[in-house]
């Protein structure tokens, strides 16, 4: 009795000690435990994932990975191999487990080692949030008083629901979501048992447990959590074999990205970083949806890839990637040879060579690196050419896989000389390619073709004119090629994409689209450079007194030249401004009439926007909304919007012409984009400035309308087309306007068109902005394969290249597209525009009805008051016979 008493003592004052001691601990570490507040709102870092409009992920951003989960979106065998490993007393204890830390301590006391833990789900979360993995007692002290926090401040479910996405689970997967689909590419309802176990076995230790690095140990683990399982009676022995058996299937899987559009996702992801900051936007969780809808972002990047590889085909192939071993001499090829030329006898071969014919010491190893070198882009893929036939070759990719390329895939390849020659077309694979190339190749109707990364670039923005949403943008061939943007960052010179902007100046200042005007040569003497000044029309034709309509629609450079003068140069400057253009880019001479100045495709397309919606400038943008993790929407873009009545009410209608407009100035004042300070209420309409008049841009599209058709009758010799007539021939559609645009030398093509709905621009043209377009050679096998591909009738693979064959295809095919099955849409006619009967060549009133008159277009009061006198008459069906250049393209 004597000596319980002695003990009883003893455990009191070892309690009371203990109590004081525990006190102290906490009190000194109090400073670095988490608040009550962190606790009830702990936020997970979630990467931020950018959607198309319609829901499609494009991209994701952010190093640690991880998708949220419910616990009742958590198959109920997962949870229950996360307990029965790591916790199965988790919804009994209060925050530690005593009975695991007795076990522990014991441990301890044996060996002298701390190997073993008694960390409950609990306590491994607060060291997840709060803490680090060191091995101290400081840190085990902290990790309690942080646990005994949550338990009283968080419920076991909540608790649960924390662990099962804070967790991290190896290859920066946080969360068994994230390592559902990083693992297996799976959401967590489509896992099997054993990946279940799997998973439910990587918190002890992801990175030497995974079943990617370290596939043994990981089967292991699984073999002891469904052992845990067995014996709790969570599943059943039939159920513990067969997941015991099944193989290791895991492999790395990146996101699922369901549309592949870096370009937009990069823009994206650059905003968002300057609206929240780089590491907010990365780990906040955000859901950012994009103004682009995935069949139309699709359609504009297939377009361009397209549209660039019809470029490449008709210049010519430029030969291999790369050579895996110099090439035999044709009249000695043999395997003694080709051994010989690799610098080894084929007596001294270990093992047969990989291929048939090919040196036996040209090793798995050198063949993967050299197409790994290669590298995938775009459409194009490296391969390796491992037999030529007459015409005929077989290649294979670094998987393995074996390809023939028929004839049909490679008649084009004629060797290319220069940007403006090509060489005799070939007759042989031989003359081609050689075993132990490394070739790109794509597939084309079902067709394997042989191919070559582009060496032009291209670009291409499409986006509704009414309210500045960007439906469409690529910014070069493959943006794992190079990142640079062309569509918003490659300022180059416009060339007749311009003109619509002139004549929409020369409009305001009292033309009209049946003002006749002379297309007759320039040259004019320069006193300062002491040099002549001769623009010049492309094709240099000349038609002499001709309407503005047919001017704009030709694209007659002198006549562009002809209205500058007429309005001003300073005049129409400030009316280019109007159209969103920075001043500072515009040149400040007569060039600028011919697309001297260089802009962005942007810039452009928002330009021809202000035209497609009636005179109003809007503010293109990307981000249609942001949500958070859960789908609640936390910022929605509240675009400034095209239209008349609104604009009235902010009274922003352009001031006269007289007077200078600051854009950007009316732009900021409409504009409020921060969601921190967004106000309005979801119903508010925000108006764009308007620009210029809606009679104005009705007459401008009207022209532009007659650039991509034909116009007149060529039975009656009144017939002529516009340089963009492909568009209307193939899209068949009467709603469409357009410009071509091609600069001095070829440098660059372009083409913006639209219907009221929808505007878009391509532009091709090299980095190098030294080098030419070029010419190309007619290729035979591309004109009688396709005699009517887009309508070209062949004539489009020869001669100078242009915005209408190197840019414009890239159009049609994205609006063939963008427009199948869309009603037509045409501009509809403005108060106070009338529609006289003129002179076909007169532009004056007339009273006949024949072929040599038509119906235009004027604004109320500048109709013509003039009538045609009939000795005045040009008929031209009663002209002798002329040919017609059916071809003319600029």
């Amino acid at each position: 009795m004597k000596y319980i008493k002695i003990l009883l003592k003893l455990g009191i004052l070892a309690a009371l000690l203990g109590s004081i001691v525990l006190t102290g601990i906490y009190f000194y570490i109090k400073p670095d435990l988490p608040s009550v507040v962190i606790l009830k709102d702990v936020r997970l870092q979630t990467p931020m994932r950018i959607y198309t409009h319609d829901g499609k992920l494009i991209s994701q951003y952010g190093v640690k990975r991880r998708i949220p989960v419910t616990l009742d979106e958590t198959p109920d065998l997962l949870k229950k191999a996360i307990l029965a490993t790591e916790d199965n007393r988790f919804y009994e204890h209060f925050g530690i487990d005593p009975i695991g830390i007795t076990r522990a301590f014991i441990n301890l006391v044996v060996t002298g080692e701390k190997s073993q833990g008694a960390s409950t789900l609990t306590q491994q979360l607060a060291r997840g949030f709060f803490l680090t993995r060191e091995k101290t007692f400081i840190r085990k002290i902290k990790e309690v008083f942080i646990s005994f926090h949550m338990e009283a401040e968080l419920t076991k479910d909540e608790i649960f629901e924390l662990y099962l996405n804070k967790i991290e689970l190896g290859h920066r997967s946080f969360g068994f979501g994230a390592a559902a689909q990083v693992y297996y590419g799976k959401k967590l309802d489509e896992l099997t048992l054993a990946q279940m176990a799997t998973l439910a076995g990587l918190p002890q230790a992801p990175s030497v447990l995974n079943p990617i690095s370290r596939p043994e140990r990981s089967l292991e683990r699984r073999r002891i959590v469904l052992l845990r399982m067995l014996d709790e009676g969570y599943i059943t022995r039939q159920q513990f074999d067969e997941a015991l058996n099944e193989p290791v299937t895991a492999k790395k899987h990146g996101a699922e990205i369901e549309v592949d559009a870096p370009y937009l996702a990069d823009l994206i992801y650059s905003e968002m970083v300057e609206l929240y900051g780089k590491e907010e936007a990365e780990t906040g969780g955000y859901q950012v949806y994009a103004t682009a809808d995935s069949a139309m972002q699709q359609a504009a990047q297939r377009a361009v890839k397209q549209n660039l590889h019809d470029y490449d085909e008709r210049h010519g192939y430029r030969g291999a990637v790369a050579r895996l071993w110099p090439k035999p001499d044709p009249k000695k090829a043999s395997r003694q040879t080709d051994a010989a030329l690799a610098g080894i006898s084929v007596d001294e071969c270990e093992t047969p060579a990989l291929y048939t014919n090919w040196p036996c010491d040209i090793r798995q190893e050198q063949i993967m690196a050299a197409l790994d070198s290669a590298g995938a882009y775009g459409f194009v893929f490296p391969v390796a050419v491992t037999e030529v036939e007459e015409q005929r070759f077989i290649t294979r990719d670094i998987s393995g896989v074996e390809r023939a390329i028929e004839w049909e895939g490679m008649d084009w390849a004629r060797p290319f000389l220069s940007d403006n020659r090509q060489g005799e077309s070939p007759q042989t694979a031989g003359e081609i390619v050689a075993p132990g190339d490394v070739v790109y190749i794509r597939e084309m109707d079902g067709q394997w073709r042989l191919a070559q990364l582009p060496d032009v670039a291209g670009a291409f923005v499409a986006l509704d004119p009414h309210n500045g949403a960007v439906q469409a943008i690529v910014g070069g061939y493959s943006f794992y090629q190079s990142q640079f943007n062309r569509a918003t960052q490659a300022k180059r010179q416009v060339g007749s994409n311009i003109k619509p902007f002139i004549y929409s100046a020369a409009l305001e200042y009292g033309y009209t689209i049946a003002s006749v005007i002379n297309d007759a040569p320039i040259n004019e003497w320069d006193e300062a450079t002491g040099v002549a000044w001769r623009p010049q029309n492309s094709p240099a034709e000349y038609d002499g007194p001709i309407r503005m309509r047919v001017a704009l629609g030709k694209s007659k450079n002198v006549v562009s030249v002809r209205l500058l003068r007429g309005v001003g140069l300073d005049n129409t400057i400030n009316h280019l401004t109007k159209f969103g253009l920075d001043r500072a880019d515009i040149h400040r001479d007569e060039t600028v009439s011919l697309g001297s100045s260089s802009h962005t495709p942007l810039e452009i397309v928002r330009g021809m926007a202000v035209i497609a919606n009636g005179g109003y400038l809007i503010e293109p943008y990307f981000i249609d909304r942001v949500a958070n993790e859960m789908g609640e929407v936390l910022w929605k873009h509240k675009p400034v919007v095209a239209c008349g009545d609104c604009a009235e009410k902010r009274n922003t209608a352009a001031k006269p012409e007289s007077e200078e407009v600051d854009i950007e100035a009316l732009l900021a004042a409409e504009l409020n984009q921060s969601p921190a300070t967004q106000s309005q209420s979801e119903d508010e309409i925000i108006p764009a400035p308007q620009v210029i008049s809606s009679q104005n841009a009705f007459l401008v599209a009207e022209m532009m309308r007659s650039a991509v058709r034909y116009n007149g009758s060529y039975s009656k010799k009144t017939g002529w087309q516009g340089t963009g007539w492909r568009a209307s021939n193939i899209l068949g559609r009467e709603d469409l306007a357009g410009k071509t645009g091609t600069t001095n030398d070829s440098r660059d093509a372009w083409f913006s068109g639209f219907n009221r709905n929808l505007v878009a621009t391509a532009w091709v043209g090299f980095d190098d902005m030294s080098r030419q377009l070029g010419r190309a050679a007619y290729n035979r096998p591309l004109a009688e394969r396709n005699p009517d591909r887009f309508g070209w009738i062949g004539n489009a693979l020869v001669g100078a290249e242009s915005g209408a064959n190197a840019a414009q295809p890239a159009w049609i095919r994205f609006m063939q597209v963008a427009l199948d099955g869309v009603p037509e849409a045409p501009m509809p006619v403005p108060d106070d525009i009338v529609r006289v009967r003129i002179d076909r060549t007169s532009g004056k009133l007339t009273r006949r009805t024949d072929h040599t008159t038509l119906f235009e277009y004027f604004l109320r009061g500048t109709e013509p008051t003039v009538y045609v006198l009939e000795d005045d008459i040009d008929d031209p069906a009663q002209q002798d016979e002329e040919s017609v250049d059916v071809e003319e393209i600029f």
